[in-house]
């Protein structure tokens, strides 16, 4: 599987960038707002990966309480897979919890799930199948 994007928390979209295009000269490549998950993404192209930067949009956001909770930083890792239904299911099969039971649609318009952390040593890891 390929390393799709890194998700990093951050307080402000605006000054995160800012960051990332000085000190590594790094540029937004899309950004968009997601209401049903209270967040505004925006992400960056490093070579073959994206850097995924995640505002809350509402104190009530998961992001808002990760950033509450521990401060910003890496929030997911994201893998690439071409059939995520498959993928579930195989993972499912082996034991590993799932967050979520079906696909959604995330940033992008991809189809996303995430892996609940119990199962894979603390670290929240989502699937992203790109569409079409």
């Amino acid at each position: 599987m390929k390393l799709e994007h890194v998700g990093i928390a951050v307080a402000s979209i605006k000054e995160s960038a800012a960051f990332y295009r000085k000190a590594l000269g790094l540029e937004i490549f899309s950004e968009e707002e997601l209401p049903s998950q209270k967040v505004r993404v925006a992400f960056l192209k490093a070579g073959d990966t994206f850097l995924e930067l995640l505002e809350a949009t509402s104190p009530e956001s998961v992001v808002a309480r990760f950033i509450e909770k521990r401060g910003p930083g890496i929030h997911h890792l994201a893998f690439e897979t071409s059939q995520i239904l498959g993928k579930m299911e195989e993972l499912k099969s082996l034991g590993f919890p799932l967050i979520d039971e079906r696909p959604r649609i995330g940033a992008r318009g991809h189809k996303v799930c995430f892996l609940n952390p119990k199962g894979t040593q603390s670290a929240l890891i989502e699937l992203v199948e790109p569409h079409e």
